[in-house]
């Protein structure tokens, strides 16, 4: 079972399961977070496949989480249903508590009281706050600077405590931000895409030397499917970044490059809850999964680039 699996992530995983012929439990509530019409746009080719069972349910709903691993025999549960966004977190913590740990709570009541002995845990590099050297899973203090970092952090400490006390196999997996076809409207590469393709301003929050570790969803993928067939014992952390930082400015540059079009900036003062720098140390996630990033920065933002101009030919073309 995917939860949030008609989500971004969520649904480039479910495609990569059922291209190995795995049966999937597609299990989401279709938040309005973001349009409802673009998550059902998201998984309909794996609907198609037969494979896949779509169950409309919220994690925070018990008897939803027991009905659909029960009634489909779930054996392995991703859970990537979450309250994304750090930015509004800050304005609205008390959905990303209710969601994200609550809702992590009873998943993993679910699983261990219905027979799922394996579960991988979506968690976030926000979980660590701001860093100037490469995050380590082991050294690297949690210090959140968003409410949703803090979620993930308690969420990740839940895993931890089901792990120890009922004998679940758990692999918290932080991710770095991760991009490509389909992500989020509101994430960074995604805005500034639809901003410099349609002329419009583009907001830039700082001097633009800010710092992200981008990591293209395809690497992210392969780092999530190794750790569902690794047979990890007990409760893991690891990092799936790709561990190589992106300056905005050389971000918008790249940008620039493939959309053909100059962006028109508009500086702002530095947000809070936005760190000055990630970076992944991926050496654990290297040992004990084989992951490898194979994905370099100026060739994820050209199929991000490409994907986005093709689906959106015909607004583009008429301005």
């Amino acid at each position: 079972m995917v939860t949030g699996g008609a989500g971004f992530i969520g649904s480039h995983l479910v495609e990569r399961l059922v291209e190995r012929g795995e049966r999937v439990v597609v299990l989401d509530n279709f938040d309005p977070y973001y349009p409802e019409a673009a998550k059902r746009s998201n998984i309909e080719r794996s609907l198609a496949s037969g494979l896949v069972t779509l169950v409309t349910g919220d994690v925070r709903d018990a008897e939803a989480l027991r009905a659909a691993i029960t009634d489909h025999g779930v054996t392995r549960v991703v859970h990537l249903a979450a309250r994304p966004g750090v930015r509004l977190s800050l304005e609205e913590p008390e959905p990303y508590l209710d969601i994200n740990v609550s809702g992590t709570l009873n998943l993993l009541k679910a699983c261990r009281d219905h027979g799922v002995r394996k579960v991988v845990f979506a968690s976030s590099s926000s979980v660590y706050g701001g860093t100037s050297q490469p995050a380590d899973e082991e050294t690297t203090p949690c210090r959140p600077l968003s409410p949703y970092g803090a979620s993930k952090v308690a969420g990740e400490a839940l895993c931890s405590s089901f792990a120890a006390s009922d004998g679940l196999d758990i692999v918290a997996l932080r991710f770095f931000t991760v991009y490509g076809p389909r992500q989020r409207p509101d994430m960074a590469i995604s805005r500034f895409t639809r901003m410099i393709a349609g002329g419009e301003e583009v907001p830039v929050y700082g001097d633009g030397t800010s710092q992200r570790d981008y990591t293209y969803v395809s690497d992210v993928i392969d780092g999530v499917v190794a750790a569902i067939d690794t047979p990890l014992r007990g409760y893991r952390v690891l990092n799936l970044g790709r561990g190589e930082p992106i300056v905005l400015r050389d971000l918008l540059n790249n940008l620039e490059t493939e959309i053909g079009r100059e962006a028109r900036l508009r500086h702002l003062p530095e947000q809070p809850g936005d760190p000055r720098s990630t970076c992944a140390d991926i050496s654990r996630a290297r040992a004990m999964l084989g992951y490898e990033p194979s994905v370099a920065a100026a060739d994820g933002v050209r199929l991000y680039t490409q994907w986005y101009l093709e689906m959106n030919r015909d607004r583009i073309g008429s301005r």
